[in-house]
Parts: C-alpha cells; sequence; structure tokens
C-alpha cells in the first residue's frame, strides 16, 4: 500500500526544499504498487491524452495525462501529499512577495483551478525505452500554479532499466546552471520545484529557476509517476 503520509519526515522534506529545492520521499509506494500504476499504461481508457515527445521536441519517449476520474491510487496520492506541501508553498510565496496562497485541502485548490478554466487533470504516467529521454521543462500549464510536483519512479534502475537518471537545474541569478541528479530506486518520490523557489542570500531572498528533465535511457524500461497538483487549461 501506499506509505502512510504521517511517517514521512515532513520536517527533513521542508528543510531540504528550502535548502535544494528538492527532497526525496522513500518507499512512497511498494514493489506491487508501482507495478500495478505502471501497468495502466496500456490501458487506453485511464487516460486522455498521449504525448510523443520527439514530435514536439520534447525529448524522446511517451507519456499518457489521465483522465477523470483518476485512479483509486493516483488520487489517494495527490490528496495525501498536497496538505503536507501547501505550507511549504505559502512559506515560499511569501518570501518571493506573492501574493497567491494556497488552501489547506486539494479539493479547495482544485475549484480554484476548475474556476479559471483549467480543468484538465494533469498526473500523468511517463514511458522510456533504450535511447529516450525527456528534456528539461517546467510543467506549468496556466494561471494557477502549485509551486511544488511529485515524480515517482516505478521502476528498478539497474534491474528494469540503465541509464535515465531523474535530472534538475537551478539557474541563479547571474550565474550558470547547475545540475543535479537525484538519486532514486523503485518507489521512491522526489518532491521539486515546479518553477522558483526562494533562495537565502546576504542582502534577503531572491528567486532561483529549476527545471527537470531525464537523462538517456540506456537499457531496458523506465516509467514514472508525475503528480502535478493544478489541472491544465
Amino acid at each position: 500500500m501506499t506509505q502512510d503520509m504521517n511517517e514521512v519526515d515532513w520536517q527533513r522534506v521542508s528543510a531540504d526544499l528550502d535548502r535544494e529545492g528538492w527532497a526525496v520521499l522513500p518507499g512512497l509506494m511498494s514493489e506491487p504498487e508501482c507495478a500495478a500504476v505502471a501497468g495502466l499504461y496500456g490501458e487506453d481508457g485511464a487516460f486522455r491524452s498521449q504525448v510523443h515527445m520527439a514530435r514536439h521536441g520534447f525529448g524522446q519517449g511517451e507519456y499518457r495525462y489521465f483522465s477523470y476520474p483518476l485512479p483509486d491510487r493516483v488520487q489517494a496520492l495527490r490528496a495525501a501529499l498536497y496538505p503536507h506541501l501547501a505550507p511549504v508553498a505559502n512559506r515560499w510565496h511569501e518570501r518571493m512577495d506573492m501574493a497567491v496562497r494556497f488552501p489547506a485541502d486539494h479539493a479547495a485548490f482544485l475549484e480554484r483551478c476548475h474556476a479559471a478554466g483549467q480543468r484538465r487533470p494533469t498526473p500523468l504516467l511517463l514511458e522510456y525505452g533504450p535511447g529516450d529521454y525527456n528534456c528539461l521543462h517546467q510543467d506549468l500549464y496556466g494561471e494557477h500554479v502549485f509551486p511544488l510536483q511529485v515524480a515517482v519512479l516505478l521502476s528498478q534502475p539497474g534491474e528494469h532499466f540503465t541509464g535515465g537518471e531523474f535530472v534538475l537545474t537551478e539557474q541563479r541569478p547571474r550565474m550558470q546552471s547547475r545540475p543535479i541528479v537525484v538519486p532514486l530506486r523503485q518507489g521512491d518520490g522526489v518532491v521539486f520545484a515546479v518553477n522558483q523557489r526562494p533562495q537565502r542570500g546576504s542582502r534577503g531572498d531572491y528567486r532561483v529557476t529549476m527545471r527537470h528533465g531525464v537523462s538517456k535511457l540506456h537499457s531496458g524500461r523506465r516509467h514514472t509517476l508525475g503528480i502535478i497538483f493544478h489541472d491544465a487549461a
């Protein structure tokens, strides 16, 4: 079963997010649950659209956006994670002098998105084969953007695939981008900044821009569950 969110060390996660802009959530999903969610990829009825990345210059590989109602496992994870991340999101917005604040309940935030015309679900399932990769990008989708998202690795590195590391870049003002490779095992999640995050400097907070992607897969097959908390226009 999905990990009990109360078992997560949210104090550590919050500190990692403030310091680095990302944090690992170990053992977020069990091995059988990972296999079950990855197995949904071939079920056409579970999805609203499919994207071939090469056609759009996004990289190489495929991903599919789930349709509403979301599968039970995906819906439960999205709803359970959000209340623990909303306080971080609100603190970040305050530090970046951004007026928007986020409600404690995910359903209330979705009401805001839907009222603004952002009604299409954004949780997605990604599939990579040999040679596939995902270019650095941001998942924004509309005016209302929750500043954190989660990716769960559903495949076991070294067993199901080689290569295919989850990569982040951090762009600070007047500095070159810093690359980050996030170490993940099957069932681990990573929560990370969607767009910008605050960074403490000698003269107060400033904004750091983050992007994410996946390096080229060398062999095997890799599946990832993406949990985005805002819906798309």
